[in-house]
């Protein structure tokens, strides 16, 4: 018989009520420790996210047998929290397969920091298995693991290879200090084997989250200006990270985690060598993996182009680098991921400076403000340049070489991005950017 309503529980019929609520709130927790997030809007329907990302940048020089018998502690700063997460690993530039026989995931116990909060420390496992065998030019996702992950925190993602693998693929621009450790000191909760610092990712390119304060994801991609070559080191303060920020706090804004797929001297039409430590895969080349196939990818913010006139062989046709642009904005459209294009920032006074470049520049950022090249977009180059010298960064604005921002120049950037954007209708958007391209056409 039902109990009726009112009516006192047994003893025993009490104690087991509260102990299934105990476990429920638990369960929730994941190890005991509240979401920081700050997010007080109702939960959504739990769905995965990227919290964090690097691009697979080039192979490590001078690596060519990997990190035999060493962990490898990758810090990392999350843009959004969770209750359980999952890992990306990478060996496209492998020549060789991978093998990780030991995977952790942490939070650091203070920002930076090699050492875990104690009670966080999870033993990954993939497919179910303890060890783990990435393919040459492959990648490999680990299974979900129960951890409450906060918004805007430090995790450390640790990988053990006992043996020689080959090429190590790596982002080297990070910006962040990471550690090595001899030996197998993946699930160290202590920092104190982990004496060598290091300004690399190795091996790591996500991590996600899955909770309900996740609608999505935002992808920026583009060159060294979104890698955040010239931020403050250990800070997180690129201009994915300040947008991030807004998402957090500012009223109404989609819930989104940001990842940042910036690779310094990135282009949009032409790959770098493997071993180049500046280039790496187009932004065309490498759109499916580090764009489209994100987890719950909703929008994607794009800064590319200088590059393309910078480096050999130089692309001065405008017309070919807004088509390119086009073809972001046609193949997102076809898996509903809006597109936010961006205007191309000044470099006058930099060494690479040339009037005719810099005509190539003003005549593209033309197309992009006319809608002929995407249906929405930021104006980088009105956020960053000097009313005074318009063909210069203003100078509080820049990083001391006349062509990368300064920390403040990163918040200008993400200032400019509307946030109402990021969810804009994608058709609308699309239509647009076929007109307009049709009338550059005539």
């Amino acid at each position: 018989m039902p109990t009726p309503v009112g009516r006192p529980l047994s003893s025993t019929a009490g104690l087991a009520a509260l102990l299934v609520l105990a476990a429920v709130l638990l369960s929730a927790c994941g190890d005991g420790t509240q979401d920081s997030s700050g997010d007080d809007r109702p939960p959504s329907a739990e769905r995965w996210a990227g919290t964090w990302s690097a691009a697979a940048a080039a192979a490590e020089p001078g690596k060519l047998d990997g990190y035999a018998d060493t962990s490898i502690r990758n810090v990392v700063h999350t843009s959004i929290g969770g209750t359980s997460a999952r890992i990306q690993l990478s060996n496209l530039y492998g020549t060789r397969p991978l093998s990780v026989g030991h995977a952790t995931l942490a939070r650091a116990s203070a920002p930076g920091d090699p050492a875990a909060t104690p009670g966080t420390m999870r033993r990954l496992t993939f497919s179910g298995r303890p060890a783990v065998t990435v393919p040459a030019g492959g990648a490999v996702t680990s299974d979900p693991v129960r951890l409450t992950v906060p918004a805007a925190a430090d995790l450390l993602v640790t990988t053990y290879s006992p043996a020689p693998s080959g090429p190590v693929t790596y982002h080297p621009h990070a910006r962040q200090t990471s550690y090595l450790a001899r030996g197998d000191r993946a699930a160290d909760t202590a920092g104190g084997a982990y004496t060598r610092k290091v300004t690399a990712w190795r091996y790591l390119t996500g991590v996600d989250v899955l909770g309900p304060h996740t609608d999505g994801t935002v992808v920026a991609v583009g060159d060294s200006i979104t890698d955040g070559n010239t931020s403050t080191p250990d800070a997180n303060h690129r201009w994915p990270d300040f947008l991030a920020a807004r998402l957090r706090t500012e009223p109404g804004a989609p819930r989104y985690g940001v990842l940042n797929q910036g690779i310094s001297g990135n282009r949009l039409l032409t790959d770098s060598s493997r071993w180049s430590v500046s280039g790496g895969p187009s932004v065309l080349s490498r759109l499916e993996r580090d764009v489209l196939s994100r987890a719950g990818v909703r929008a994607v913010v794009v800064e590319i182009g200088l590059n393309d006139l910078f480096k050999s062989p130089r692309q001065l046709d405008a017309q070919k680098l807004a088509d390119g642009m086009r073809e972001i904005v046609r193949r997102a459209a076809e898996r509903d991921i809006q597109v936010i294009g961006s205007t191309l920032t000044p470099f006058g006074g930099h060494r690479g400076y040339r009037p005719e470049l810099d005509a190539v520049r003003q005549d593209l950022n033309a197309k992009i403000r006319a809608g002929e090249v995407y249906g929405q977009y930021a104006d980088f180059d009105k956020a960053l340049r000097d009313p005074h010298q318009p063909l210069r960064l203003r100078p509080a604005h820049d990083s001391g070489d006349h062509l990368h921002p300064s920390d403040a120049g990163y918040r200008a950037m993400a200032d400019a991005v509307d946030l109402r954007q990021l969810k804009g209708a994608v058709k609308e958007a699309v239509e647009g950017t076929v007109e307009g391209g049709a009338r550059a056409a005539r």
